[in-house]
């Protein structure tokens, strides 16, 4: 095999690679639900430490009122002057905005 057959090889595979991501970016914009947990989990985490957290994977159907887009669902829990403390989050999947947040 000639160097420039491998070289030509792997520029193609390379090129075929970021298509390929390409494609898929634009089929799925979703944001990860890790990272929604993450940013979420990192503005509790400015006001002291947290106990737990858990998101739901898969994006589910959410309006209010005027507002309909696709969330994931998830919650965190901290101790707080001796007391616990759990809050259920809403977050858009697309941009990884909180939309909803309650105190349960």
């Amino acid at each position: 095999m000639k160097a420039k057959d491998f070289v030509a090889g792997i520029l193609t595979g390379v090129a075929a690679g970021l298509i390929v991501n390409q494609a898929y970016g634009k089929m799925n914009p979703n944001t990860s639900a890790e990272n929604v947990l993450n940013s979420v989990k990192d503005a509790f985490k400015k006001e002291g430490p947290i106990d737990g957290s858990w998101i739901v994977m898969k994006p589910e159907p959410f309006t209010n009122h005027v507002l309909s887009m696709d969330v994931y669902r998830g919650g965190i829990s901290r101790i707080r002057n001796g007391e616990l403390e759990q809050f259920e989050f809403a977050a858009n999947a697309e941009t990884g905005t909180v939309v909803e947040l309650n105190q349960k």
